[in-house]
């Protein structure tokens, strides 16, 4: 099949979770015979070949302002993929529900991952908002099909929508540490099992600030290390270095991703996921393949992904309840020894890259093949 993949900033992956799965799921494509392109936004990859591992890449110019990146180089690379004639055409974020229908009207199969409500990301003013309310709104009418990464998001369309959704989760692979894994953790002055780890896009519904005031609240020797970044998030990331302080034992990396991403994920004591929207986060799932001990807020979707695997905390009251739990981790041996021993269970259960990439084949199969 002729697939395209749309509405993410690219690949390789070097930004967040849709880019993650998107570099995931088009390269086994590829490897399973498929002719797969992935547009990538030229503002914002580095890369710059024709393609990566066996994917085509088509790189196209945006608007590079918080509010018109995403939506106007959707706009562009459907305008280039009609005339490509795809079989299948990917497009990731609720927010690109209205090019969507461009693709539909040209007699392409459009499948539109829709992630969670996104409208609740507090980094958006009142139009953002009211726009993407009403893209949820033309995902239940555009897309031939709606992607729901969780079944917290299968619920809330079919509850708000009376629309049905496929629920297809992320994927990985189990990951165990290796014998470079030291001489990469010395980059950043850590050892193994000697920190605790968030990663994520520094926005405040990320609650790394939450993180930063529950460590603080926490006797303890271990680290704690941020990884991640974000544009248009100047102040915020002030914010959180002003939260930190001098304490030499919080380590900002800024993004970090390939080995040096793993190497971090797979020696890392806890593993903090503290968002408080959206469908399911890859790298939860990553953190689970590594097997961690991980603490989630209580958001439905994340609750979903680490079932007895992992902990929750109450995110409504904020940096006192994950205090809590990050002390309950640290001090209970037991505890902690045995959500590491699930964790992988967990992977094994439902989220491996072998089931999610045959789910995808068989739906694609159904699109272009309805017979």
């Amino acid at each position: 099949m002729k697939i395209a993949f749309m509405g993410i900033r690219g690949i390789p992956a070097s930004y967040s979770g849709f880019e993650t799965f998107v570099e995931g799921i088009s390269t086994r494509l590829v490897e399973k015979g498929h002719d797969v392109t992935v547009y990538n936004r030229s503002t914002h990859v580095k890369y710059k070949g024709d393609s990566y591992k066996g994917v085509k890449l088509v790189s196209l110019p945006t608007i590079p302002t918080k509010h018109l990146d995403t939506i106007t180089h959707t706009f562009l690379s459907v305008m280039h993929g009609i005339f490509k004639r795809y079989d299948i055409v990917y497009i990731c974020g609720v927010g690109n529900s209205l090019p969507s229908c461009m693709l539909r009207i040209a007699g392409t199969k459009v499948v539109l991952n829709v992630d969670g409500a996104d409208w609740e990301r507090k980094k958006w003013g009142w139009f953002a908002r009211w726009f993407l309310r009403a893209s949820e709104r033309m995902a239940t009418v555009f897309p031939d099909v709606v992607i729901a990464d969780s079944m917290a998001v299968k619920h809330y369309y079919m509850d708000h929508y009376n629309r049905e959704s496929l629920f297809i989760p992320y994927g990985t692979e189990l990951d165990q540490r290796t014998a470079g894994d030291k001489k990469a953790l010395k980059k950043y002055e850590l050892e193994p099992d000697d920190y605790i780890l968030y990663v994520g896009r520094l926005v405040p519904e990320n609650n790394a600030h939450q993180l930063i005031k529950a460590y603080k609240r926490v006797t303890t020797n271990k680290k704690l290390v941020i990884v991640g970044d974000a544009p248009y998030a100047d102040a915020y990331k002030a914010e959180l270095k002003t939260l930190s302080g001098n304490d030499e034992k919080i380590v900002f990396t800024g993004y970090v991703f390939g080995e040096d991403y793993k190497c971090l994920m797979r020696n890392t004591y806890i593993y903090v996921l503290a968002s408080e929207v959206g469908g399911t986060h890859p790298v939860l799932i990553e953190a689970l393949a590594a097997g961690n001990a991980v603490i989630v807020n209580n958001i439905p979707a994340s609750v979903e992904v680490v079932a007895d695997a992992g902990i929750a905390y109450d995110g409504t009251i904020g940096e006192p309840e994950l205090s809590k739990k990050l002390s309950l981790l640290l001090n209970d041996k037991g505890l902690h020894a045995s959500l590491k021993e699930k964790a992988q269970g967990r992977i094994r259960a439902a989220y491996l890259w072998d089931k999610v990439t045959d789910d995808y084949i068989k739906l694609f199969e159904s699109l272009t093949h309805p017979a």
